[in-house]
């Protein structure tokens, strides 16, 4: 058996206490506990505090249990009505989403229709035969009429009530607040209280884990019981977790002595002795955990119930007070910011369900909510904070604009300055500490986008580069089912925007000629994989343009068409593309990439290419000498994990083949996508997670691609400016004719001009320059801008 100070240390570095070591903390120090839960707080959560903003819904406050420090139950007697009516509710849950909220915590008493004829004539009247009848009615009403998602504390359940109340909630909970049997005797704070007994409790806890509930218990410290038993009421629910891993967050919460109860003049536990508790909590359940302490119970003492290490604040509320402690009001949010901020700690809103579970929704949220939750979560499971949308005309947030700036260095936390000092001398991050890097909040967040800048400034200097191009997107046809698209046609598109078309090889050569007259030095030639295509379709194409255009640089077909004409033509590969480099194909775009992990493709383009698909073609694409882009489209289904993978992929091949002249950041356009339409993706990334991706590039990329470019088409004009203050310095192309994200519902237009590129680096400081498709500025001499002629949109439209 370790020492105490010795167990502290091993438990501080990932060792779990086993229950005869857990013991040796009951006398264990307060100076030696706090250093090491704190530090494994970090290694969980980093520097992020959560909250959950909420409403509070407090169904009824009849109870047929007397607990002895309880305010919030009453008798029938000492209530205008015994239930909220379901006008009531709905007006609660309207005032919460009005204020923001996200959560609709449902609180009530337990079983009062088993104590209170009141109760069940109530009920009888309302239509409902039980209260959880009820409350399964009135949360559904709130899920379906306000969005918000209901998180429910109805007391001791059977596991009959927790199967029904599943698909009407996202999360449960029930604090245990103790083991100890001897609370539950004559003259204990839970004499009287049949619900209060620990085995029910436990019994419920133990349903809610078998029918994957993410649930939320605790411990109530200060109402009679010992140090010893608060740990092993620890100990009972890390057994439940081990279990069925299904406890979301622990809260340790301090009792609060009320007037006109029973215990109104039993001393409160103090600050160091819920100080020791929370400590302790994090040492027996380890770094990932989420540990819990209200800040309205503790309002002077925020930053060391941090220093104890909690990582969430639990709900908090701009709009109702907390009923089970009314004398205690919530801190306004700004406040409970800059108290976090002071501790060191960046304030960040969740979810009703936590992080971790939002991320798993197939396992842990019943289907008919998980289309919620996914509207209002962002790639890492938390609260979506803001109503920028890809390719939307949403204003970008107003605080995007103070996340980068012109210092030279921003102090980050230790472990991202570690990163970012690694990706600046061109190391290879793992996937571990890319995934970091994409949750940088705050002072990090900043760091890692200035660290981009600067890194851009090194590597490509001030300017702004934009090639002149035009979008020729022959077919909208495709026999792919690709979750995302909402450009292409078949038999399940028929709703979607436009009609179905083909153009012919004449309007291809007469679209690049149009092009090529109006200044532009490249044409992008994509389109839907056409069940009557064949390689012979491609080599065509290719022809038609070179033959109406000779000088024009042909960027065409993804990895997808490539493989599609390879099939068709029984050749390898590495023969079609010989061939179409013979027939004037010059590069490929690096489309089709979506995200180059299985696990997503498998989502969001399952009969589509595998990730190893799509890189033997690009790599075969560099061995023949085609240069290539690469891209990522994100924000659907996928989470920082894909990201780190995708780019390593890239990365990896880079570092192989030199073959990748750029990386493009395309955030998913989600308002016609079917996967969004369906309610199987989410809204496309936050604009927080949009900008990172062109920071992150930068510095995962570096020095093996040089240029990152941002997409104005998904950005929009303002937030491609701010791209390119986080490490992008390119703006792709001017775009003629653009149509791929327009079909999934963009408005940016079809086109910026070569005026707008340059007056858009202007805005923000920096000259603009035209490029080549291969970086080249001098090969073609611009056109003058205002010589140039507008092109049409003129083509052929058939099935």
């Amino acid at each position: 058996m370790p020492s105490t100070a010795r167990l502290i240390e091993l438990a501080a570095g990932g060792h779990r206490p086993d229950p005869a070591e857990a013991m040796l903390l009951e006398q264990a120090p307060l100076a030696s506990l706090m250093p090491a839960a704190e530090q494994l707080a970090l290694a969980g959560f980093g520097r992020c505090v959560s909250y959950s903003r909420k409403v509070f819904i407090p169904l009824t406050k009849l109870c047929r249990d007397v607990c002895h420090y309880c305010t919030f139950a009453r008798g029938p007697s000492k209530l205008e009505k015994p239930y909220l009516t379901p006008e009531q509710v709905i007006a609660i849950a309207r005032a919460g989403a009005a204020a923001g909220c996200n959560e609709a915590l449902f609180t009530l008493g337990d079983k009062p229709e088993l104590r209170y004829g009141t109760a069940r004539r109530v009920l009888a009247a309302l239509g409902h035969a039980t209260t959880i009848d009820y409350l399964e009615s009135a949360a559904r009403q709130v899920r379906e009429q306000t969005g918000l998602l209901p998180h429910l504390n109805p007391g001791v359940l059977s596991r009959d009530d927790i199967q029904r109340l599943r698909p009407v909630s996202v999360s449960m909970g029930l604090m245990l607040e103790t083991t100890s049997e001897r609370l539950s005797q004559r003259g204990g704070s839970h004499w009287g209280s049949p619900d209060k007994l620990p085995a029910r409790r436990l019994e419920t806890i133990r349903a809610a884990g078998e029918l994957a509930v993410p649930f939320t218990s605790g411990i109530l410290i200060g109402i009679g019981e010992t140090r010893r038993e608060r740990i092993e009421a620890m100990l009972a629910l890390r057994d439940l977790h081990d279990a069925y891993g299904h406890l979301q967050e622990i809260i340790i919460q301090n009792f609060r002595a009320k007037a006109g109860t029973r215990m109104a003049h039993v001393p409160e536990p103090s600050l160091d002795e819920h100080l020791w508790t929370i400590a302790t909590a994090r040492l027996l359940f380890g770094a990932t955990m989420s540990i819990q302490a209200p800040p309205n119970l503790r309002p002077d003492a925020l930053a060391d119930l941090i220093g104890a290490g909690i990582n969430d604040w639990g709900g908090v509320s701009p709009v109702t007070v907390d009923h089970v402690n009314p004398e205690a009001p919530w801190p306004q949010l700004a406040i409970l910011e800059a108290e976090t901020n002071a501790a060191g700690r960046e304030l960040i809103e969740r979810l009703a369900i936590t992080p971790a579970y939002a991320q798993q929704l197939p396992k842990w949220v019943d289907p008919s909510l998980r289309s919620l939750v996914l509207r209002r979560s962002d790639s890492l499971g938390r609260a979506r904070c803001d109503d920028w949308y890809a390719g939307s005309a949403a204003p970008i947030p107003p605080q995007a604009k103070h996340w980068v700036g012109a210092e030279d260095r921003i102090a980050a936390s230790p472990a991202i300055s570690r990163l970012i000092e690694k990706a600046e001398c061109g190391e290879r991050l793992d996937e571990r500490g890319l995934v970091e890097l994409f949750c940088a909040e705050g002072t990090d967040l900043r760091a890692v986008l200035r660290a981009a800048d600067c890194l851009r400034a090194a590597t490509v200097g001030d300017t702004v580069s934009y090639v002149v191009n035009r979008n020729i997107n022959y077919t909208n046809i495709c026999a792919y089912r690709c979750g995302f698209c909402a450009f292409s046609k078949g038999r399940s598109a028929h709703s979607l925007r436009g009609p179905a078309y083909l153009l012919d090889l004449h309007e291809i050569a007469r679209r690049a000629a149009e092009a090529f007259d109006a200044g532009a030095t490249e044409v992008c030639l994509q389109g839907g994989i056409h069940p009557a295509y064949s390689g012979n379709t491609y080599l065509d194409i290719v022809a038609a343009v070179k033959e109406a255009v000779p000088q024009i640089h042909v960027h065409a077909f993804s990895p997808l068409e490539i493989r599609h004409g390879a099939t068709t033509l029984g050749l390898s590969l590495e023969a079609f593309l010989r061939k179409l480099k013979s027939a004037g194909l010059a590069t490929l775009p690096g489309t089709a990439a979506e995200i180059l992990d299985d696990e997503v493709r498998a989502v969001i383009c399952p009969d589509k290419l595998v990730t190893a698909e799509w890189l033997d073609v690009m790599r075969m694409a560099h061995s023949v000498g085609l240069k290539t882009t690469a891209t990522i489209m994100f924000g659907h289904v996928d989470h920082p994990r894909h990201w780190a993978k995708h780019l390593l992929r890239i990365r990896d091949l880079q570092q192989d083949t030199a073959g990748f002249t750029e990386f493009v950041s395309l955030p998913f356009v989600h308002m016609e996508a079917p996967l969004a339409r369906r309610g199987l993706a989410r809204l496309g990334p936050t604009f927080r997670e949009a900008l990172l991706m062109h920071a992150i590039a930068r510095l995962a990329l570096h020095p093996l691609i040089r240029n990152i470019q941002t997409s104005w088409v998904k950005m929009g004009p303002a937030g491609a400016a701010l791209a390119l203050r986080a490490g992008a310095n390119d703006l792709g192309g001017t775009l003629m004719n653009e149509s791929i994200t327009r079909a999934a519902g963009g408005v940016n237009g079809q086109q910026m001009d070569e005026t707008r590129m340059q007056s858009l680096a202007l805005s923000i400081g920096r000259p603009a320059q035209q490029r080549t498709t291969l970086y080249d500025t001098t090969a073609r001499e611009a056109v003058p801008i205002g010589r140039r002629q507008s092109v049409g949109t003129r083509g052929s439209v058939g099935g």
